[in-house]
């Protein structure tokens, strides 16, 4: 425990937090919920977005952290996200996640083989910079936060074969999250700048558009109890090559928290043309333990 105060206090020091590294760091404090789920991507948020709170249930005094598990399965293709994260002092949140993009029988059509699969690892970084989602019920100020996702994909040969431009590239996005307790109501709006294809699955960049594009992002969520959330998600996205057509991701949803250490959500998800293969709706199931 000492080795992990001490790099934990370093941490602190160095993003300028000023709060006591102590016995009392694992502390739970915040409300149920109010640390969101974590997203494809391994953000804290929606399923689709990431909002401005910083995962885990850690108060300023504390850290919290989580483990996710994600599966997603469409008409031609299967999507799995695993990752961890973690929010120091609910003021910095980092992430990981790794993707596995199935085509299943998809893959002999397009020629790559059946089941042939796309990988990508996403490490993330996001900052609150200011406003608390709990205690800024008083003013419509929302909380915000900025982040990085630094995204890294294999199949380099495949990817310049269908006109992307890299197998890696950085996200950046601005989120702005309002939690109106009263009504049992939580709006964020996130905007993001990006040259991913399909997430970053299919590659940055591309034949059509190589350079970054500005897209929004936005969820409503409402607690319809104090362990149900419902609310739905829409996601913007490049249409950078030529290849295949790329659509706005929407998603409708109910998560279930179960505890603090406990959550599930599941979701339908619609993330529209996949590599020339239309209407990929499907099914989103995501399961999150942490404290």
């Amino acid at each position: 425990m000492r080795p992990l105060l001490k790099i934990l206090s370093v941490i602190a020091c160095l993003t300028g937090i000023d709060a006591p590294v102590s016995a009392q760091l694992f502390e739970s404090g915040r409300l149920l919920a109010t640390t969101g789920v974590n997203q494809l991507e391994g953000a804290g948020g929606g399923g689709l977005v990431p909002w401005a709170l910083i995962t885990g249930y850690g108060t300023r005094d504390a850290i919290g952290g989580n483990v996710h598990g994600t599966y997603v399965w469409l008409p031609n293709f299967t999507l799995g996200s695993a990752g961890a994260a973690i929010g120091l002092y609910d003021r910095v949140e980092l992430s990981y996640a790794h993707e596995t993009f199935d085509t299943r029988t998809t893959g002999g059509k397009l020629g790559l083989g059946n089941g042939y699969a796309f990988n990508e690892d996403v490490v993330g970084l996001k900052l609150r910079v200011f406003g608390n989602v709990v205690y800024d019920q008083d003013s419509w100020m929302p909380q915000v936060a900025v982040g990085a996702q630094f995204k890294s994909t294999d199949n380099h040969a495949i990817l310049h074969a269908i006109g992307a431009k890299s197998s890696k590239g950085v996200d950046m996005y601005l989120a702005a999250t309002k939690l109106f307790l009263e009504e049992s109501l939580l709006l964020d709006a996130t905007v993001r700048l990006t040259k991913a294809n399909q997430f970053g699955l299919l590659g940055f960049g591309g034949d059509r558009n190589g350079g970054y594009s500005f897209e929004f992002e936005g969820s409503a969520a409402y607690l319809i109890s104090r362990q149900i959330a419902i609310g739905a998600e829409v996601r913007t996205k490049p249409d950078n090559l030529s290849f295949a057509k790329e659509g706005t991701a929407v998603d409708v949803f109910a998560a279930y928290f179960l505890t603090k250490n406990l959550s599930t959500t599941v979701a339908y998800v619609g993330l529209g043309d996949i590599a020339r293969q239309k209407g990929q709706n499907g099914v989103y199931v995501s399961l999150q333990a942490g404290f």
